[in-house]
């Protein structure tokens, strides 16, 4: 008679090295984002430009410090008054804002 109990796997047990070099591996093999066609990163333009989000906020870019940039939002598409005296004046947003420079 069979037995009805299963079978535990026998695994052979991960050493400090295999782990190791798994963690390198997928550090070098990360995902790499970029902005998508046509616009850029806040980080990768020059102080002083004009942007314009995709959102319909329209900048002018400061500074940006390791994970945010400084920026003075001069107008937005917000219809409610309350929404846009909020958005309007000097913000810090993300450095990894997907913008377009106006010209």
């Amino acid at each position: 008679m069979k037995s009805t109990k299963s079978t535990a796997y026998l695994r052979k047990p991960i050493t400090i090295r295999k782990i190791n070099s798994l963690v390198k591996k997928a550090l070098a093999n990360s995902f790499k984002a970029k902005p998508q066609e046509g616009y850029k990163y806040l980080k990768d333009i020059e102080p002083g430009l004009i942007f314009l989000t995709e959102s319909g906020m329209k900048g002018v870019y400061l500074e940006s410090t390791p994970t945010s940039a400084k920026v003075i939002i001069i107008s937005c598409k917000y219809t409610n008054e309350d929404d846009r005296s909020y958005y309007l004046g000097k913000q810090n947003i993300s450095n990894r804002t997907e913008v377009k420079i106006c010209g």
